[in-house]
């Protein structure tokens, strides 16, 4: 065991020992969940060089941002938001061509243009660093912000995602192909907009991408689908963005990778068949502040939405916060 994975088991240890009051606050606070609808109320809009960025914040006092994945939303990160808003100001934008950002016919959306469009976001709301938090193709913006702007990640949490060679992962490959062709959101979004219990069977995003497809709900694949099929523009930037995605830009930055000795750390989802749990590894080999891969057993690339206490715990320990105390623990 290497000396970094020695002191994190230490502080996990520890964790593990407050974890007691961590279940205990779980079980008597009351988390105010966020539904579709009080999302879209809370959501905000600045207006960037290349977009109008979309985005939800909650909480206040050192930042924290959080980059969805493809083809989905901020939204993806509610229950984390929640969970976390006592330590950080949670910031969570859509990235261009998803969501509500609003990006002009014309402006090239890529990932190196999406981690520019955080940087831009992040002057506009006069955040310098930020403890960067990702997921799936976000993971893969997060990777290209952090070797562009290195001094502005504190700290540095992903879950599955695009790493060095896996990019695009074989598997993203067809969807690529359809998006060339144009015709992506017309062959796979609108279907499952049409029939909410295709989106939730084997070969809709709820087999794909989530470890429990059957909670997929009604309002959640509105959230993340109906925005994408609004105008042909919006149709056209989703295929962009995918295609995009077909050329790797990540083997390029190994070594700005390398140099990056912030704190790290991966959390795993072994049901995934994009992001084997061998790029995790990767990461942690490559990272000189890694703390080391969590393996999560039965969770799919998108378990982050699924499993917000699971994200909140991980983060506080990176971020070393104590969770609040229940009522009676003090």
């Amino acid at each position: 065991m290497r000396r970094r994975d020695f002191l994190y088991s230490c502080s996990l240890a520890t964790g593990a020992a407050l974890m007691s009051r961590t279940v205990a606050f779980a079980k008597t606070a009351k988390t105010e969940e966020i539904d579709a609808r009080a999302f879209h109320a809370s959501r905000r809009f600045v207006n960037v060089p290349i977009s109008r960025v979309a985005y939800v914040e909650r909480g206040h006092g050192p930042a924290a941002l959080f980059v969805h994945g493809y083809p989905l939303n901020g939204f993806q990160w509610r229950g984390a938001l929640t969970r976390l808003q006592a330590h950080r100001r949670c910031i969570a934008p859509d990235v261009m061509g998803m969501g509500h950002t609003q990006t002009p016919k014309g402006q090239r959306i890529s990932p190196e243009i999406q981690a520019t469009m955080l940087a831009m976001l992040l002057d506009s709301l006069d955040v310098d660093a930020v403890d960067l938090v990702a997921s799936d193709s976000g993971g893969l913006v997060a990777q290209l912000f952090l070797a562009k702007y290195p001094r502005r990640v504190k700290t540095l949490l992903l879950t599955n995602c695009d790493v060095d060679e896996n990019s695009p992962p074989s598997l993203f490959l067809p969807l690529i192909e359809q998006a060339r062709k144009g015709t992506f959101v017309d062959d796979f979004i609108v279907p499952q907009l049409n029939d909410k219990e295709f989106a939730r069977s084997a070969n809709g995003i709820g087999g794909l991408a989530y470890s429990h497809p059957e909670g997929l709900a009604d309002d959640t694949i509105e959230a993340y689908f109906r925005p994408l099929v609004e105008t042909p523009l919006r149709k056209a930037q989703v295929n962009e963005y995918a295609v995009s995605m077909g050329t790797n830009s990540l083997v390029a930055i190994r070594d700005d990778l390398r140099r990056w000795k912030g704190p790290a750390r991966m959390v795993w989802g072994l049901k995934d068949a994009f992001f084997g749990v061998q790029w995790a590894e990767w990461l942690d080999r490559t990272l000189p502040g890694s703390r080391g891969v969590r393996r999560v057993e039965g969770a799919n690339v998108f378990f982050p939405e699924e499993m917000p206490d699971l994200i909140a715990e991980e983060a506080r320990l990176l971020w070393r916060v104590t969770p609040p105390a229940a009522p009676g623990q003090l």
